[in-house]
C-alpha cells in the first residue's frame, strides 16, 4: 500500500498512490495509516484523489483509520472521484467525514 506524507505545520497529508482500496489491501492501509497518524495531534488530510474504486472492506478501513486517531486528531477526506464519492453518499459516511472537492480545498478548511 503506497502512501505519501506531507506534514504541513499542524497538517498531516496522507495521499493514497493506488487505485483501489479494497478487500486486497484494506488491512495493510489500516496497519499504514496507524503507522503514520500514531502519536501525532492536529488535523490529517487523506488525498483519495488516484483512488477510482473503494469497495466495503476499504471503506471500513478508512473508518477504522479515523477511529484509531488520538483525540486531537480529526480527518478530512479530499479528491474523491465520482464512483467513490457515490460510495461514501449511498453509506451515508458523507455525514461522517469532511469531505472536500480537492487538497486545496481541504488545506484552506483546515487553515480556517
Amino acid at each position: 500500500m503506497k502512501l505519501e506524507t506531507v506534514q504541513e505545520d499542524e497538517t498531516l497529508v496522507i495521499s493514497v498512490d493506488e487505485t483501489r482500496i479494497d478487500a486486497a489491501v484494506a488491512i495493510q492501509f489500516k496497519d499504514r495509516m496507524r503507522e503514520l497518524t500514531s502519536g501525532g495531534t492536529g488535523r490529517v488530510i487523506l488525498d483519495l484523489g488516484k483512488v477510482d474504486f473503494v469497495d466495503s472492506s476499504g471503506l471500513g478501513a478508512i473508518v477504522a483509520a479515523m477511529k484509531q486517531l488520538n483525540g486531537g486528531q480529526n480527518i478530512a477526506l479530499c479528491g474523491l472521484q465520482p464512483m467513490v464519492d457515490r460510495v461514501f453518499r449511498l453509506t451515508r459516511m458523507n455525514t461522517i467525514f469532511a469531505i472536500h472537492d480537492d487538497l486545496p480545498a481541504a488545506r484552506a478548511a483546515a487553515a480556517g
